[in-house]
């Protein structure tokens, strides 16, 4: 359930020191309040709240804009209230113009979110790493990244701009972009889908004077995977792994049922499986009766 002593302000702060520190802050994608206790029961500093995870574990459906903006702001507040450290939240493209982002922007910080990312695609979006993008006009996107800071309440609370740009119109336009993003107001800068090591370089020795940089390692997906200290060497400040534990989650899930399917039964998977109370624990439940012995 959190901690109720750490508060959204304490999570902005604490986001801002690790963006701030030597070595690139890395954050797990989770999809669900679950997967985001095992995200921070690992050791990481901050969970990353995917719009790809939440589109096929709300839906069943792939990310293609889907979702509404109410719908995602109810899975940020989920997600939040379950863990104690700061959550970084995917908001697509504030689900409208930039009227719809200054409410995505109260709506998302009142959930205690300590950061958002707003892209620049036309809606209904879709993957960053999908093909059949549309951008909006470079102008129309910067509205949109003035009307998220002026609608933000605590000045801590981190925007990230993202651009969908270079897949569209190259990378040339998605780095004259990204600096107009900064000189609205953005905190950390977004370059999405870089396809070779070469622009993922450009992009850090062009930016990385502006603002603090995102590298999207999306697994499977178009930009190539790099090992984490060359990702330090080239100077991001974030790493975020959107769908690992989704995939992970998935190739499971599948497992177990196909022995269930083949055996009747799961008596072979249970040697792979947390015991009821080693689940019961990891979701909170001596928290619960904590709880219940001092209240009741």
């Amino acid at each position: 359930m959190g901690d109720m002593l750490t508060g959204p302000s304490q999570a902005r702060t604490r986001l801002r020191e690790l963006l701030a520190a030597p070595t690139p802050l890395v954050a797990p994608g989770a999809y669900d309040a679950l997967s985001a206790r095992l995200v921070e029961q690992a050791g990481f500093d901050v969970v990353y709240m995917t719009g790809f995870g939440t589109s096929a574990s709300q839906l069943g459906r792939p990310d293609v804009g889907l979702l509404s903006g109410s719908e995602m702001a109810d899975q940020v507040r989920r997600i939040v209230d379950a863990v104690d450290r700061p959550v970084i939240a995917d908001a697509d493209t504030g689900y409208g113009n930039a009227i719809n982002v200054v409410r995505t922007v109260r709506a998302y910080e009142q959930a205690g979110v300590a950061a958002l990312h707003l892209e620049d695609q036309v809606m209904p979006k879709k993957c960053g790493h999908m093909s059949g993008k549309a951008v909006i006009s470079q102008d129309e996107m910067v509205g949109k990244i003035r009307a998220a800071v002026e609608a933000r309440r605590d000045p801590d609370l981190v925007l990230i701009a993202r651009t969908d740009a270079a897949a569209v119109h190259g990378l040339d336009d998605a780095i004259a972009r990204a600096r107009a993003f900064a000189e609205a107001g953005a905190d950390v800068l977004f370059v999405e889908a870089p396809t070779s090591e070469e622009a993922i370089a450009r992009v850090a020795d062009e930016l990385g004077d502006v603002a603090p940089l995102v590298f999207n390692w999306a697994e499977g997906g178009r930009t190539p995977p790099i090992p984490l200290d060359r990702i330090a060497e080239l100077g991001f400040s974030m790493v975020i792994y959107p769908i690992a534990t989704l995939l992970a989650a998935t190739n499971a899930v599948r497992a177990v049922l196909q022995t269930i399917r083949t055996d009747g039964s799961p008596i072979a998977a249970m040697g792979d499986l947390p015991t009821f109370e080693e689940f019961t624990d990891l979701i909170g439940l001596p928290e619960v009766q904590q709880l219940e012995q001092r209240f009741a």
